[in-house]
């Protein structure tokens, strides 16, 4: 049995804009998951949106921010910073904003890894999006 490993530095500038609106940098690929950067301008409000069939788990690592979660009766919105780790299950809606003078960063593990661009469909959220 072979194992590939994977090993992937973090791009200067963005890979993809993600459907909700901000910059994406890839980082590694497995089987079973998928590993990307997420960044928020300072300032900006992600466009809502819910995965069709993926559940992440990000982790902050720059910046200062609001993440909004619902699924189903369960609505949260919390404030995020770096060290602070969260989860979207599968049919979560989220939507996210940046405070402050600085992007909201993110590392997110995406499982199974990240389909493509048609995964996520639009939610109603509770702030005007602006990116």
């Amino acid at each position: 049995m072979t194992i590939g490993f994977a090993t992937r530095g973090i791009a200067e500038a963005p890979d993809v804009m993600a459907p909700d609106g901000s910059e994406v940098r890839l980082l590694a690929t497995a089987a079973r998951g998928s590993m990307a950067h997420f960044r928020l301008p300072a300032g900006a409000t992600s466009k809502a949106v819910r995965h069709r069939s993926v559940e992440e788990l990000w982790f902050f690592t720059a910046g200062k921010g609001l993440m909004w979660r619902k699924l189903g009766e369960d609505e949260a919105t919390i404030a995020v910073a770096a060290g602070i780790s969260i989860s979207i299950p599968t049919g979560a809606a989220f939507q996210f904003r940046a405070a402050g003078e600085a992007p909201l960063d993110a590392v997110a593990v995406t499982m199974p890894p990240w389909p493509g661009m048609d995964e996520a469909e639009p939610a109603e959220g509770i702030w005007e999006a602006t990116v």
